[in-house]
């Protein structure tokens, strides 16, 4: 059961909107981090320092990777 969802977005991101949708899809409620703002992709970089593409996911604390990577372990 996924307790916690984030996922650090950017704007006109359409794998980041992908990601959301595949979650709404599934009923999971998830926060999104603007990384438009500095502190926030500080933040996400401090979190995957090798982070070089967005969204970034992480599940219960744990970095999934971005949304080719959630698929590939979420779906069938």
């Amino acid at each position: 059961m996924v307790k916690k969802v984030e996922i650090y977005s950017k704007s006109n991101c359409s794998y980041c909107v992908m990601a959301m949708n595949f979650f709404d899809s599934k009923n999971i409620n998830y926060d999104v981090y603007s990384t438009d703002d500095p502190k926030i992709f500080d933040e996400m970089m401090k979190r995957n320092p090798y982070a070089r593409t967005l969204p970034q996911i992480f599940i219960d604390d744990q970095l999934i990777g971005g949304y080719t990577d959630l698929i590939e372990k979420y779906t069938e």
